[in-house]
């Protein structure tokens, strides 16, 4: 064997166990789903059906598969509606992808769905106000809330991504978790956890 063929084999056996640790350390965290990359409403479906079937096995309870569930579509539709890492492209039909990560773990007998995706710098200040008041909120503040959101015009410039947080929120048992890493003057990366 040459030189190059023995380091080509030794680079594949420290490949397999650098993604073998990877795997592992994921199933240590209580990881059962995880998704990165760029993703499409017709992702979105792919994905959502095979998560579905994996909760109703780990999960008996038909209310908290459908929290979840929920809980992970309305974070994949904020990332491919506002994530500001995007691709489109006139093609036919159209081609729109944006880029995230969307992961569903459980532990300590939760489930928590977590989504990270870079969003605009402005994005993130109006959205750090919306959330600190959301995780203010209990569940009948949420409750009337929503109600009142649902009779208002969607704020300007918004796909729907109000409703969908009030939604994370009251799905959620308890107070969201969220965070921003400042990237440059005008992106920083968005962190939403909720546990269901």
């Amino acid at each position: 064997m040459t030189d190059a063929a023995e380091a080509r084999t030794e680079s594949s056996a420290l490949i397999a166990e650098e993604v073998l640790g990877f795997q592992r350390n994921m199933t240590r965290r209580g990881i059962i789903f995880s998704f990165t990359g760029y993703i499409s409403e017709g992702i979105l479906k792919a994905l959502g059906d095979a998560l579905r079937q994996k909760i109703r096995l780990e999960s008996t309870d038909t209310k908290t598969v459908n929290r979840v569930f929920s809980v992970f579509v309305e974070q994949v539709q904020n990332v491919i509606r506002y994530s500001a890492e995007r691709i489109e492209h006139d093609a036919e039909p159209p081609v729109e992808l944006s880029s995230g990560m969307i992961t569903v773990g459980s532990e300590n007998g939760r489930f928590f769905v977590i989504c990270g995706n870079v969003i605009g710098r402005k994005d993130a200040d109006t959205l750090a106000v919306r959330l600190r008041e959301l995780a203010g909120m209990d569940s009948d503040e949420l409750r009337r809330f929503y109600k009142e959101k649902l009779r208002e015009p969607p704020d300007e410039g918004s796909k729907g991504g109000s409703i969908g947080l009030i939604e994370i929120a009251r799905r959620a048992s308890e107070p969201i978790q969220f965070d921003f890493q400042h990237l440059s003057d005008a992106q920083s990366y968005f962190v939403l956890k909720a546990y269901i």
